[in-house]
């Protein structure tokens, strides 16, 4: 059975249960992937996955359609929060700390992420972009850079990079209108 979005995030945006269990469904595990791609920890993401539904939950009437997709909307929303606790001082404390089994974790994750980053199409975004692009949007939106850091990392002026992030969104923007 076909899910219409718009009518299942207009009934989410009433409060209704059924269709925010089935927006959970449809985007926890992409959106789980996401915030790993940014922190590296596998169970803090799952929390802070939960976080974000929690979020969008509360805030659901700040969604307008007319700005963007939905999808679009619950990804910024993880982003930022990813960031945000990358950000923190507890999460660096914690990351001083990590144990070696740690990493066999993550790069077992990472394995699967591939595969949930392929399932809602970043992959094919970045298809045909230069690689600086796809650098950028690396460092900018997966891994958590400022544009400030992302400079530094590069060696390139702030402005350079808020110039090339523009040119590379706009580019995505373009093939996806195609």
């Amino acid at each position: 059975m076909a899910v219409n979005i718009d009518i299942l995030v207009a009934q989410f945006q009433k409060k209704d249960k059924k269709a925010f269990e089935t927006l959970y469904t449809m985007y926890s595990e992409n959106i789980c992937g996401v915030i790993f791609t940014i922190i590296k920890n596998k169970e803090r993401s799952q929390e802070l996955c939960q976080d974000v539904f929690v979020k969008i939950w509360e805030k659901s009437e700040t969604y307008d359609p007319s700005k963007g997709r939905f999808f679009t909307w619950i990804l910024n929303i993880a982003r930022n929060t990813a960031i945000d606790e990358l950000r923190s001082k507890s999460f660096k404390n914690n990351k001083q700390n990590l144990q070696t089994d740690s990493f066999v974790d993550i790069l077992t994750y990472e394995k699967d992420l591939n595969h949930t980053i392929d399932t809602i199409g970043l992959k094919s975004l970045l298809d045909g972009l230069k690689a600086k692009c796809i650098l950028l949007i690396d460092l900018l939106y997966f891994k958590g850079y400022t544009q400030k850091e992302a400079a530094q990392e590069l060696g390139k002026p702030v402005g350079t990079i808020k110039t090339r992030i523009r040119a590379c969104i706009s580019e995505i923007r373009k093939n996806r209108n195609l």
